[in-house]
């Protein structure tokens, strides 16, 4: 018999879905009163899109939008844009690995508002993509009203991502934000004036955003940079270069390489 060979994708999924079922079995036998919430949502659910939709459909139900429907629709967008259900696993580890508040995957999942809120944005978005823009904007509506998170369905978020407590996140229509960023709340990514066209800011790779910042217009910031909390952005960012205050402006030395994993917003010079 010959061995099927897993994609890097593929292991990170199944990495992922086994812990979060170890740790559902584990949690509900510790804590009774939540068990049936740990089976119907992960232990009775096939896969981890599976589990995703059925958690991010409860949440976002509403009596005129009811679970069941939502769920039928999410999976639907699921099957049409595998690479969503992918990002949501990479967030989840992004979560658990630099967020010293976050024990496990389950945690996240089921309490941690800004990964709800950067899911329901992802299917709002491959809604977007097929041209469903009214049900996007719903999705939107939704997070908006539950989480305090307001991306605009259009918008480019890469994987890897955490959003770290959410509240007050605004990302508009063009903002585009790389793989690997790690941003606090009360960031706002947005555009200057009333054109329609490119407005919203580009982040690159890697980029930690501090809580409060503000980033505005089509400007750009480069991988790895660091945006100090309260700054604010009017130009570009060179990459690993840290920035603060209003307006923003280069200070102390290079950071790291990797600075949204680090999470390190003390600025001294080195």
């Amino acid at each position: 018999m010959s061995v099927i060979e897993l994609s890097p994708t593929q292991n990170v999924l199944n990495q992922v879905w086994s812990t979060l079922q170890d740790e559902a079995k584990e949690f509900a036998e510790a804590e009774r009163a939540l068990s049936s919430l740990f089976y119907a949502t992960i232990l009775n659910q096939e896969s981890y899109g599976r589990a995703l939709a059925r958690h991010l459909s409860e949440k976002l139900a509403t009596p005129e939008v009811s679970a069941l429907h939502l769920r039928k629709l999410f999976l639907d967008i699921y099957r049409e844009d595998d690479s969503i259900v992918e990002a949501a696993a990479q967030d989840i580890i992004a979560v658990r690995e630099r967020d010293p508040a976050c024990t496990s995957y389950l945690q996240c999942f089921f309490y941690f508002k800004g990964f709800s809120a950067l899911q329901t944005y992802r299917v709002a978005n491959g809604f977007w993509k097929h041209d469903r823009k009214i049900m996007a904007y719903h999705l939107q509506n939704r997070s908006t009203e539950l989480f305090g998170v307001d991306i605009h369905p259009a918008a480019d978020f890469g994987s890897g991502i955490m959003l770290d407590h959410a509240d007050g996140l605004v990302a508009g229509e063009t903002s585009r934000v790389g793989n690997g960023c790690s941003i606090l709340h009360g960031v706002t990514l947005g555009g200057t004036g009333k054109a329609h066209m490119d407005r919203h800011p580009k982040i690159g790779k890697n980029v930690l955003i501090g809580a409060g910042a503000k980033i505005l217009g089509n400007i750009k910031v480069g991988d790895g940079a660091r945006i100090a909390s309260g700054s604010v952005v009017l130009k570009d960012v060179m990459a690993n270069c840290t920035v603060a205050g209003v307006p923003a402006i280069p200070v102390g030395s290079k950071c790291c390489e990797n600075p949204a994993s680090e999470m390190n917003q003390i600025l001294v010079d080195e």
